[in-house]
């Protein structure tokens, strides 16, 4: 199993949100598993941290360069993309 982690900061997060659950099917057809948590900062809520799962490296390499997310984004108000790394589970 793959993870992709995403911090970014968010104009205002119930927007974000919306914009993100409306991507829910570009995710999928990504390749995305469904595993997803969704967090925000304590001390700053428009602070967000996305966890996905995914089947394939490859896979979550490609949706993070995808026109689609890149759209998702900017529609969403996403400001600052701080961080993205891909987390491998396992022994």
């Amino acid at each position: 199993m793959v993870y992709l982690y995403i911090r970014a900061r968010v104009l205002d997060y119930a927007r974000w949100r919306e914009g993100y659950d409306m991507h829910f099917a570009a995710r999928q057809a990504g390749g995305a598993t469904g595993i997803e948590l969704v967090l925000r900062n304590a001390e700053d809520p428009n602070e967000i941290t996305v966890i996905l799962g995914w089947n394939e490296l490859d896979q979550a390499r490609t949706f993070t360069h995808s026109a689609s997310l890149k759209d998702a984004a900017q529609l969403s108000g996403v400001i600052e993309l701080a961080e993205i790394r891909f987390l491998i589970a396992g022994p």
